[in-house]
């Protein structure tokens, strides 16, 4: 049975489970929180320096992650 508390979102690419960084969402299977990676990004540094800082993300979770934010923004503004 799957834990109620654990959360997902992003087609899975990213958790939020109260037992890993207090709930902070991250992707999945680390404890590395996204808002690492947005962070990164809006300090200008590139995405291949962000995967080789934390290799346990993989290309694909980061890429997957910012166009689920892509895809979102659009819906918002769509609806």
């Amino acid at each position: 049975m799957k834990d109620k508390s654990i959360h997902e979102t992003a087609g899975g690419l990213v958790i939020s489970n109260p037992e890993v960084l207090g709930g902070k969402p991250v992707f999945c299977g680390t404890r590395m929180p996204v808002s690492t990676l947005f962070e990164y990004l809006a300090k200008g540094l590139s995405l291949d320096y962000f995967l080789e800082s934390f290799p346990s993300v993989t290309r694909e979770q980061a890429v997957g992650v910012l166009l689920y934010g892509q895809r979102r923004i659009e819906e918002d503004l769509a609806a």
